[in-house]
């Protein structure tokens, strides 16, 4: 039971009875031809025993279900690297439900604007004396989901439990088990989007559809936003396992799906519940959560942030007297790269997940060997 298996089912009827934008329709056609002959592909002959499978090209979209595993790996390999022997923290930042319909029609402004006021606040607090008086390393990522599938927007962010000082000599560890206090996290956050939001606005960037911008902003002042601090990881191994499930999730997996019959798709949500929705439920609100093309849902910050990789990153880490990391050695030309990719990835995936795809599924003896898949034959030609 797959997502693709309901959008081959009903999503034909779904497009002729909506107006779908360009990014959908083609999320729509990747997932439903992924895997699939139409996509091409080999044939996989374990040398051993002789069984035969097809292997079809994947459709490598962002949204489907089933091309996230290497893309994951890969990412955790390179952010391993970057891991300091420190704790973290996981915080949460969530748009109020008001705002949701904005964001629906904003979706590239407004989410370039929640990752800006959430890494914002954090910085900040960082940096004042009186709360740490640091550079944090931040990683944030994007999610528009809850388990119902409804959208949701709200950002990931992985702190370090500490910073690095204005002159680069030292680290400031912060506390074991807190951070900031939420409600100055939540105060500081609400203020930065809500002035952004204005200042967005004012520039054109921002569409209301008529409805007056006060009467939106002024009653979200008065409420509480919610924040959330998850208690802190117990190593920086941990963390970025527990966050390489966050970068690369779609809204659902297909693990979670259960059945699709009469009754509509059933897949599991939270705490052993399930919940049943008609096919064409299931695809608008899957839709819902096809991000604007293009647009980056993993950030980083701080001591992260691309332009500080090189300059305060190893500052930070000779501070905490972590060994400095060898260059890498300047890049050889490789005649034989271009002449199977394929044997990288197997490579690289077997790596870091386990999970060796050359091994043959029948007699796990043998190893899978790529052919070109037969051709189906030609008809004859007409003699008459």
């Amino acid at each position: 039971m797959e997502v693709a298996d309901i959008f081959r089912a009903h999503g034909e009827v779904y497009r002729h009875k909506h107006d779908l934008t360009p990014d959908q329709l083609k999320v729509m056609r990747a997932i439903e031809t992924c895997r699939t002959e139409v996509l091409g592909g080999h044939l996989d002959v374990c040398d051993r025993c002789g069984h035969s499978q097809p292997s079809y090209n994947s459709c490598r979209d962002r949204h489907c279900p089933k091309c996230q595993s290497l893309k994951q790996a890969k990412w955790l390999e390179e952010r391993m690297e970057r891991l300091l022997p420190v704790h973290y923290f996981h915080v949460v930042f969530t748009l109020p439900p008001s705002l949701r319909p904005v964001a629906r029609r904003n979706q590239r402004a407004i989410y370039k604007l929640l990752f800006e006021a959430a890494t914002k606040t954090l910085l900040t607090l960082g940096e004042d004396p009186k709360r740490l008086g640091g550079q944090l390393g931040i990683t944030a990522v994007l999610h528009t989901w809850t388990r119902e599938l409804e959208f949701h927007p709200h950002l990931h962010c992985i702190v370090t439990g500490g910073g690095l000082s204005a002159d680069g000599t030292t680290w400031i560890p912060a506390r074991r088990k807190y951070l900031f206090p939420v409600k100055v996290l939540s105060r500081l956050f609400r203020g930065l989007f809500l002035d952004g939001l204005r200042r967005a606005h004012e520039a054109g960037e921002i569409r209301l559809d008529g409805n007056d911008l006060s009467k939106l902003v002024d009653p979200l002042y008065q409420t509480e936003w919610i924040v959330y601090a998850k208690p802190p990881f117990g190593g920086p191994e941990h963390v970025f396992k527990y966050l390489g499930r966050y970068t690369h999730r779609v809204g659902i997996s297909n693990q979670r799906l259960i059945s699709m019959d009469e009754r509509g798709v059933c897949f599991a949500t939270k705490s052993g519940k399930t919940i049943t929705l008609t096919p064409q439920e299931f695809i608008r609100r899957f839709l819902l959560h096809v991000l604007p093309p293009g647009f980056v849902k993993t950030r980083h910050y701080g001591l992260w942030a691309a332009s500080n990789v090189s300059t305060r990153l190893p500052l930070a880490r000779a501070a905490l007297g972590v060994p400095a990391q060898p260059a890498p050695p300047p890049p050889q030309p490789d005649p034989k790269a271009e002449l199977d990719d394929a044997l990288e990835w197997h490579t690289r995936l077997l790596r870091l997940t386990g999970i060796d795809v050359t091994r043959c599924p029948r007699c796990h003896q043998g190893r899978l060997i790529r052919e070109p898949l037969p051709h189906a034959a030609s008809p004859p030609p007409d003699t008459s």
